[in-house]
């Protein structure tokens, strides 16, 4: 049985850059010791990535915040979390297919999620892999998530419990 752990966009910008919150911030020492609990090859992440044509996307035009511009500081992982993963999912859009489709053609039997935000890239990437390999077990720590509040972030997890998806620590 191989299990996993996938690190949502636990990107500088989100914690404590440009779209960083007192809550992303709180759950730093969460994270660093679940990442500890997965060896380097069951672990997995996603970055948000954006270019200079950020603002004239839709996202753009929705969120006009600049951030996780491709190179940039802010774009980084948080360097704690920085610790070797099997694989990183550059990701344009709130969820990565790339990642979905890993979970289907690698065979994996759990996968946990953690990281931020949970109303938007968490519950994205969580639904992606449900859709795409609907037999696999998904959990999502709450403990170790960030929304953009803690209404939104609550919000979001009784919608991932509606799609099936397991929420541990709530």
């Amino acid at each position: 049985m191989r299990k996993i752990l996938v690190l949502i966009d636990f990107q500088n910008d989100f914690i404590d850059g440009s779209l960083g919150t007192s809550e992303a911030q709180a759950i730093v020492p969460a994270v660093l010791e679940k990442l500890d609990q997965y060896a380097p090859e069951n672990r997995l992440a996603t970055l948000d990535t954006h270019f200079e044509d950020y603002l004239t996307t839709q996202e753009g035009k929705n969120l006009p915040v600049l951030h996780c511009q491709k190179g940039s500081v802010g774009w980084q992982m948080r360097q704690e979390a920085q610790v070797g993963y099997a694989q990183i999912f550059e990701k344009s859009t709130f969820g990565s297919v790339e990642l979905a489709e890993f979970v289907r053609s690698e065979q994996i039997d759990e996968v946990e999620l953690i990281g931020i935000c949970t109303d938007i890239c968490v519950v994205t990437n969580a639904i992606l892999i449900k859709t795409y390999a609907p037999e696999v077990k998904i959990s999502v720590d709450a403990a170790c998530c960030a929304g953009v509040s803690l209404e939104k972030h609550l919000a979001a997890l009784e919608t991932l419990r509606s799609c099936q998806v397991e929420i541990k620590n709530a």
